[in-house]
């Protein structure tokens, strides 16, 4: 019985010192991105972006941390790199670059204590929020432009879809310590968003002539883009579907951080009996 209590206050005291380390975080990332949405509706992975940031954790213990991201990403869609062949000659385009700010929880498999090569790595979930600001834009004759500006699905001036959105985080990844202070992170995180406009695309063609006569010819150019037919037959007519509303945009993000550890290990004060 003695040795069964001895056990016991053991495995406590082990389970106590793993889940004593708190202490912040502070580091950056780098890596790529992808955009999933209307012109990229295959998933496919042939459109690459930079991405990169600032991560700031704060580890509530060896498991769970509170973390918030800061992040900067550039996506890109475009319907001529897809396989299916109306894609191709609908032939819409864009780019967009987004910062984001990103509140979420981590959730780590296995305790992780700094300088414990038994508690080093762990596999982690991640989960919260994704507010982000975007700017869905195109190259036309050599020059930029700002798609939103151009309302390119008819949309009344001042009437626009909001350039600041959000949308929810999920994620998955890993942690691995080099010492004591350093720790290297790989994630995967996805933001599923609010708006179907991360590409200036979701709903139908508009009245060209409303268009033309509102906007001007460049907004008529830019809203139907698509290669002529052999009778000199566009895709674009009034009321047609453009994109798909009933399916909201997504980009992805993979990297690569390394983040310093401020805190130090609190072990449990034992008391003895005199």
């Amino acid at each position: 019985m003695r040795s069964l209590i001895r056990l016991c206050i053991l495995i406590f005291l082990v389970n106590f010192e793993i889940t004593a380390q708190k202490g912040v975080e502070l580091g950056a990332w780098m890596g790529i991105s992808h955009y999933f949405g209307d012109l990229n509706n295959l998933y496919r992975l042939n459109e690459p972006g930079l991405a990169g940031g600032f991560i700031g954790r704060y580890n509530i213990d060896s498991r769970l941390s509170t973390q918030l991201l800061m992040n900067y990403t550039r996506i890109r869609g475009n319907d001529s790199k897809s396989s299916n062949l109306f894609d191709q000659r609908r032939n819409l385009s864009f780019y967009s670059d987004i910062v984001e700010i990103c509140p979420s929880l981590v959730l780590n498999f296995f305790p992780v204590i700094h300088g414990r090569s038994d508690y080093g790595f762990s596999p982690h979930l991640t989960a919260g929020f994704s507010i982000f600001y975007h700017d869905p834009k195109i190259k036309y004759n050599g020059e930029p432009y700002h798609l939103r500006e151009l309302g390119t699905e008819g949309q009344p001036s001042n009437q626009e879809y909001s350039l600041i959105s959000g949308g929810w985080l999920l994620g998955a990844g890993m942690k691995l310590d080099l010492n004591y202070r350093w720790s290297i992170n790989v994630d995967l995180n996805a933001r599923f968003a609010f708006t179907d406009y991360l590409d200036d695309v979701s709903k139908t063609y508009p009245n060209f002539g409303t268009l033309l006569t509102e906007r001007g010819p460049v907004s008529v150019a830019l809203s139907d883009p698509s290669i002529p037919s052999a009778n000199g037959e566009k895709i674009g007519k009034t009321g047609f579907q453009r994109g798909d509303s009933k399916e909201r945009d997504m980009f992805v993000t993979l990297g690569i951080g390394m983040l310093y550890y401020f805190g130090r290990l609190d072990c449990p004060t034992i008391s003895h009996p005199e």
